[in-house]
């Protein structure tokens, strides 16, 4: 029998695939790390997973900051860790991972979030500006990324989480800086999945329109911008796809932005 001309064997359902990969995959005692992790969109995305039971070691720009926020998180012993690091400085990154071994024995997922906004035109961003945005944005995701993927391809795989923004493909004026570390982090979480997808690394980059933080003096927080609990949400179901699958680029906006 046909069905407007599908022949019915292509309608079939054929189930082949164990029952345990057809679920979305179980969180609970894997581990991950989390730059950028002690406010805003980090510290959501540290709360959720704590919650399906990942054991996290977080970092920020300051010990207090990364106390204040393990205190907040209130884990139970043994399933939170930090310590302060400046990703973009290749030696405090090779200190928090060695952290990680300590702490996590483990990892099998890493998200980058830490960053930070310069907005000036171009005249006026000082060199000191650009690298200070470029070194936190892009080149902490290159090392942190580096020292994650030496770690799952020899332990068997894992996940990478790149926070992007849609200023990653939307220039707007005064955003050149940010713009272009936006989109080298775009193009660089493209080719690291393609390096390593053979590892089963998954990579993903998320890219979010403006979000309710204080992440930017430029624009006052706001109930009709993106939460970061939706973010870190996103991020949990990126991770709970089956190995089989990868999400590799969400893009998330507020539903009733502002006229």
């Amino acid at each position: 029998m046909n069905l407007r001309g599908v022949p019915y064997w292509a309608c079939a359902f054929r189930n082949e695939t164990p029952d345990n990969q057809l679920m979305s995959q179980s969180l609970s005692g894997k581990t991950a790390a989390i730059t950028g992790g002690t406010r805003g969109i980090g510290f959501a995305i540290a709360r959720t997973l704590l919650a399906e039971g990942v054991r996290v070691a977080i970092c920020g720009r300051t010990q207090e900051s990364v106390d204040r926020a393990l205190a907040e998180l209130a884990a139970p012993e043994g399933q939170a860790f930090g310590m302060a690091v400046n990703v973009a400085e290749v030696k405090e990154v090779t200190g928090f991972f060695q952290f990680v071994d300590e702490k996590l024995d483990k990892l099998n997922v890493l998200v980058n979030n830490a960053g930070i906004g310069i907005f000036r035109p171009v005249a006026d961003i000082s060199t000191e500006d650009w690298r200070q945005l470029m070194g936190i944005n892009l080149d902490g995701v290159f090392y942190c990324s580096r020292e994650a993927v030496l770690r799952m391809r020899a332990s068997g795989g894992g996940s990478i989480i790149n926070l992007s923004s849609l200023a990653g493909k939307n220039p707007f004026a005064g955003g050149a800086a940010y713009n272009a570390s936006k989109f080298g982090l775009n193009g660089f979480s493209e080719a690291l999945m393609l390096d390593h997808r053979s590892d089963r690394i998954r990579v993903t980059y998320i890219m979010p329109g403006s979000v309710n933080t204080d992440f930017s003096p430029r624009t006052a927080k706001s109930a009709w911008k993106i939460d970061p609990q939706d973010v870190a949400d996103v991020v949990l179901s990126v991770l709970r796809m089956p190995e089989r699958t990868t999400v590799s680029r969400v893009e998330i906006r507020p539903s009733l932005p502002q006229k």
